[in-house]
C-alpha cells in the first residue's frame, strides 16, 4: 500500500487516481498507524515552504516522516514542495527549516526576459543519474513544472536531473530510499506514470 502523507497542503486527489490507474491501493491519510503499515510514503505539496512545514510541525509529523525515511528506510517519493521540504533550509518569504534529508538550500527560481517566475509548463530533464527512475521515458520527454523556487544542492551527487530554467536547476534529486521530483507526474500524462511506475517497481530497501 502507499500512503500520501495529508498535512493539508497538495494534489491529493490527482496523486491518488494516479496511483489507483497504475493498479495500486493508495490511502490519503496522516494516521501513525497507516503510515507505518504503508510500503511506499509519497509527500506531495503545493503553496509556500513556511506554511507547509508549519503543517507538519503543528500536526506533530515531523517525527513520523523522520521514521519511514530514515530508520524504516521505507521509499519516499516527495513531489513539489514535498521536493523542497526534504532540504535543510529556504529562503522562501523568510527564512525556514525543512526536515533536512538533503543538504539543500530552496532558493528563488532566477528571473530574465527567456526564464520568468513563476516557471509554468513544459520543461525537458537531463537525466544525470538514477537512470531506472527514467526507463521507458524518451531521450525527448517534457515534465510539467509550476514553481517559483528550486533546490540548490551542495552534494552534486544528490542530483539526479536537472532541466533548464536559463541555466540548469535541479529537477529530480536521489539518496538511497529517498527520491524526489520538482515537476508534477500526475500531470505529466504518459512519462509522469511512467516515472511513477518506476518508482514502484524498484526495490529501494
Amino acid at each position: 500500500m502507499i500512503v500520501i502523507i495529508d498535512y493539508g497542503m497538495g494534489n491529493l486527489r490527482s496523486l491518488k487516481n494516479a496511483f489507483e490507474f497504475l493498479g495500486h491501493d493508495v490511502e490519503i491519510s496522516r494516521d501513525p498507524s497507516i503510515v507505518d503499515s504503508a510500503a511506499r510514503v509519497l509527500l506531495p505539496g503545493v503553496g509556500a515552504f513556511g506554511d507547509a512545514m508549519k503543517a507538519i510541525r503543528d500536526l506533530d509529523l515531523e517525527p513520523l516522516l523522520h521514521r519511514q525515511a530514515l530508520e524504516l528506510r521505507k521509499p519516499v517519493l516527495g513531489i513539489c514542495l514535498g521536493m523542497q521540504l526534504m532540504a535543510k533550509e529556504s529562503f522562501e518569504h523568510g527564512h525556514h527549516q525543512g526536515l533536512g534529508w538533503f543538504d539543500a538550500s530552496v532558493q528563488r527560481l532566477p528571473n530574465s526576459p527567456t526564464a520568468k517566475v513563476p516557471q509554468v509548463g513544459w520543461n525537458t530533464l537531463r537525466i544525470l543519474r538514477e537512470e531506472w527512475l527514467f526507463e521507458g521515458i524518451p531521450a525527448a520527454n517534457d515534465f510539467y513544472f509550476v514553481h517559483s523556487y528550486h533546490a540548490v544542492c551542495t552534494n552534486p551527487g544528490d542530483v539526479a536531473a536537472t532541466t533548464d530554467h536559463d541555466g540548469p536547476i535541479t529537477a529530480v534529486m536521489a539518496r538511497d530510499n529517498i527520491i524526489a521530483a520538482q515537476f508534477h507526474p500526475e500531470k505529466s500524462q504518459d512519462n509522469g506514470l511512467q516515472f511513477l511506475q518506476n518508482w514502484l517497481d524498484r526495490d529501494l530497501s
